[in-house]
Formats: C-alpha cells, sequence, structure tokens
C-alpha cells in the first residue's frame, strides 16, 4: 500500500440508546456518530441547513469530531442530505458544515477535564494521530482561531472569492444527470440565513449509532483477494455485464467515437475495481478518514476535478481532502419513516489552515463532492 497519511475507518457501534456511554461525562459535540441530530460546540448557533432544491430541513449523516494535532481547538465536521427522492442527485442537496472551539474558552467548565478526553474512546487522537503539524494552530505560533487581519490573507480574500464565484456559476447547477456525465460537484457557498437558519419545520431524523475507529493498516494483513473477485462476479452477474469481454473489445474495429466511448468504460470499470479492492479489507467501513491524503473515487472523477475545487472563502487557502462518506452507511440509515439517501461516495475538502474567525457563531460551510452509485450508471 502506497506510503501517505495514515487512513482511519469509521464503523458503525452501538446505537446510542438513553444515557450516552461512558456516563456522559464527555461533551454531545466531541461524540462520533451517525445519523441523530447534530450537536453543536459551545460558541456555535444552533443552525438547521435546508435544501438548496426543496427547502426543506436536512437530515444529518456523519458528525465528525475531528481535532487537528497540536492545535488548539476543538474541530467538529457535521454532514447534511435531503432525503427527499426529487433531490437524489443534485449537489445542492448536500451541505458540510465544520466548526471550531478554542480549549482556552472551555476553562472554568470543569464538566470535562483533560484526563476524561484522554479516556474517551472518541478522541482527537483517534482521528489524527500523525497528522502534519499545521503551522498556524501550533502552540508556539498564533493560532488557526485568528481574525483575517492576522493572517494576513485580506488579497487572497479577494482573489480567491472570485475565483470562487466564477467556478461555482459554472457548477452549481451540475447534478449527476447533467453536464460532464459524469460525479456531482457541491460548491461553496456562504451560509445564508434562509437557507441555514432554524425555521418552521422539523428536521427529519436517522437512528443515531456511535462510530467507533480502527486503522486501516490493522486490516492489511487479511486482504482476501478471492472476497474481491467473488464481489466483482456478482456485480458482473448482476449487471448482466462480461468485463473481460467488454475491455477486449474496446478498441477492436470501432471507429474513433465509439473507442473513445469504450475506453472511458474500461476507465470507469478500472476505478470501481480499485475501490472495490480497496475496501474489501473492510467491507463495512461506513467513513474513511485521511487529512490530507488522498481520496477514493469510486468511479472517475472529472478530468479538471482539481481545479474546480473551490479555495476557502473566509482565508482564500486551499482546500483538501479529509474524509469521504462509503457505500455501506446508506443501508444503515434507519428511520421510524420511509427516509433514504442514495450516493456511492461522498468526499469531504476542508480549508488546509483550518481557519476560524475571531468570535465566530456560525458554522463554515466546506466542499463535498458526490458521487453516485455506480449500479446505477456505470453501464448505461
Amino acid at each position: 500500500m502506497a506510503a501517505g497519511p495514515p487512513v482511519l475507518l469509521g464503523l458503525r457501534d452501538a446505537a446510542m440508546v438513553g444515557p450516552r456511554r461512558g456516563g456522559g461525562q464527555d461533551p454531545a459535540w466531541a461524540t462520533n456518530k451517525l445519523g441523530g441530530s447534530a450537536d453543536w460546540v459551545p460558541s456555535v448557533r444552533p443552525n438547521a441547513p435546508r435544501c438548496g432544491v426543496c427547502g426543506r430541513p436536512l437530515a444529518q449523516l456523519v458528525q465528525v469530531y475531528c481535532p487537528l494535532e497540536r492545535a488548539p481547538c476543538h474541530r467538529l465536521a457535521n454532514v447534511f442530505a435531503c432525503a427527499g427522492t426529487g433531490c437524489a442527485g443534485d449537489a445542492r442537496s448536500w451541505k458540510v458544515l465544520r466548526s471550531q472551539y478554542l480549549q482556552t474558552q472551555e476553562k472554568g467548565r470543569q464538566d470535562y477535564s483533560v484526563k476524561q478526553k484522554q479516556e474517551s474512546h472518541f478522541t482527537a487522537k483517534d482521528w489524527c494521530d500523525q497528522a502534519d503539524d499545521w503551522g498556524a494552530c501550533d502552540g508556539a505560533e498564533t493560532p488557526a482561531c485568528t481574525s483575517l487581519q492576522l493572517l494576513g490573507l485580506n488579497e487572497a480574500v479577494s482573489s480567491s472569492l472570485s475565483r470562487e464565484v466564477e467556478c461555482a456559476s459554472q457548477l452549481q447547477q451540475l447534478c449527476l444527470s447533467e453536464a460532464m456525465d459524469s460525479d456531482s460537484l457541491n460548491t461553496h457557498s456562504p451560509v445564508s440565513e434562509e437557507m441555514v437558519m432554524e425555521t418552521s419545520g422539523s428536521a427529519p431524523v436517522f437512528q443515531p449509532f456511535y462510530i467507533s475507529v480502527v486503522d486501516e493498516e490493522d486490516y492489511t494483513g487479511f486482504l482476501d483477494t478471492d472476497h474481491e473477485d467473488r464481489l466483482l462476479k456478482e456485480y458482473q452477474q448482476r449487471e448482466g455485464v462480461d468485463l473481460e469481454q467488454l475491455m477486449s473489445e474496446s478498441f477492436a474495429g470501432e471507429g474513433d467515437s465509439e473507442k473513445y466511448e469504450k475506453s472511458e468504460v474500461k476507465s470507469r470499470d478500472h476505478t470501481f475495481h480499485k475501490f472495490m479492492k480497496r475496501i474489501s479489507v473492510c467491507p463495512e467501513q461506513i467513513l474513511r478518514y485521511s487529512w490530507g491524503g488522498q481520496p477514493l473515487f469510486i468511479t472517475c472523477p472529472p478530468a479538471n476535478f482539481n481545479k474546480c475545487i473551490p479555495a476557502c472563502s473566509n482565508c482564500g487557502s486551499n482546500r483538501i481532502f479529509e474524509f469521504q462518506l462509503m457505500p455501506a452507511l446508506v443501508s444503515m440509515l434507519q428511520s421510524d419513516s420511509d427516509l433514504s439517501v442514495e450516493f456511492g461516495t461522498a468526499l469531504v475538502y476542508t480549508c488546509e489552515r483550518s481557519c476560524w474567525p475571531t468570535d465566530h457563531e456560525t458554522p463554515l460551510e466546506e466542499f463535498i463532492f458526490v458521487q453516485e452509485d455506480p449500479d446505477q450508471r456505470l453501464f448505461k
């Protein structure tokens, strides 16, 4: 396996019923979970993100407590999606919100000691033990939780916003059934009062479960290629295709246009096969975390994908990959009503400086890129 930032896997754990595990000693916002309602850090006002398509409140899919190593800030990411059937596949029906909270703001809050955080099953070390030092939040330096003026990035913000507005104008209407014949891009846009603040109507809620964390390296010695082959064979039988035949015929006796189309199918199949092989060591994973690492695409992204990841609108810095939601999560989203969210994988990119304006009270929206389940489109 290629060297790089470590990859941590999130697995569904016990259902959250009654008092939280650990006697309720840890704050709700410091808990990794799937489903449930969002828990906001103390410095952030409650928000109810709404679908950009239908306007209905979004359902929370996961809450990830993910402070970075040697950083003075608690850090939380919440991913939401619309459970409405008419919004499936539209990038505007997804949102990821990042919020932060300076640890120094906890002085006087004796309910949560440092010792209790270290003993917690869901600690910062679980997600970010080997994350690179990112400078601005080093204890010896000015923390990332500082003003834009202190960061000296005013000019960068102006140019970044111009590029982002241009990119957003081209991509904001893109959905899985349109342009590029590819995946949905959800560009960052300011969180507006109309779209985010609490309004009438309650948000749909999936049954909450704890998320436990394991290191992917612990599974690499158990790679079962036979299992991988079985998965691929099942896929071929279900879709009624012969991948080997498709590959062997892709360049035989075809015109240029047909060659291109078949080579695209071959490329997509290779990406999907690579995806299935990588997750076969732990098929039940619902989340992959690798801050600054490489995402795992389920189908080929657009050729210009990296250029279309907008810079942070708050500080102008680049966004980097942080984590992604995996296919196994879909079947684990349970509710008393008929709620569902369909996707193949959803990749979250966040500000590489993890910036946070002083005294900020609303979450910062980050970038999420959603790829459809290839069962629905790979061989259309």
